[in-house]
């Protein structure tokens, strides 16, 4: 397995991971809207996406989206979207995208990385957690929709 920092050479590989994220957020599968968004992203370089792979196929990714903490007065990365395909999964996948956000996050001199996930994702959470990440239990979150 390799990790790559993906770029639009490497759009066809990530569309069909990512509709499969979708699907997984019960969202309906639409490979042209997940190419289209996918191209948008890298070409305006407006997340980081990490690729696992090996020469045959795409096994996962994660993408990041930079924020920042005013309060810190550093960068802040959003791991937004971890996936790896249901014939990976149990071979360490996870963990090297995990591990890859973490070095990226060092590496641009960042404060840390946040994430969010479902309440009943219980097997992520327990990922997380071995790999260092810390459930949030002193803030609120809230959101709006428009």
């Amino acid at each position: 397995m390799q990790i790559i920092q993906a770029g639009l050479d490497e759009l066809e590989r990530l569309v069909p991971l990512f509709d499969g994220y979708r699907q997984f957020y019960r969202q309906a599968s639409d490979r042209a809207a997940a190419r289209a968004f996918l191209h948008d992203r890298l070409s305006k370089s407006e997340s980081i996406i990490f690729l696992a792979q090996t020469p045959e196929a795409g096994l996962g990714f994660c993408q990041l989206y930079p924020s920042f903490s005013s309060v810190s007065m550093q960068r802040i990365w959003i791991l937004n979207d971890l996936f790896v395909a249901e014939h990976a999964r149990g071979q360490g996948v996870a963990s090297g995208l995990l591990n890859a956000s973490r070095d990226w996050a060092i590496s641009t001199k960042s404060k840390g990385l946040v994430l969010e996930t479902e309440v009943t994702n219980v097997q992520a959470q327990r990922l997380y957690e071995q790999h260092g990440w810390q459930k949030t239990v002193d803030e609120y979150f809230y959101s709006l929709s428009v």
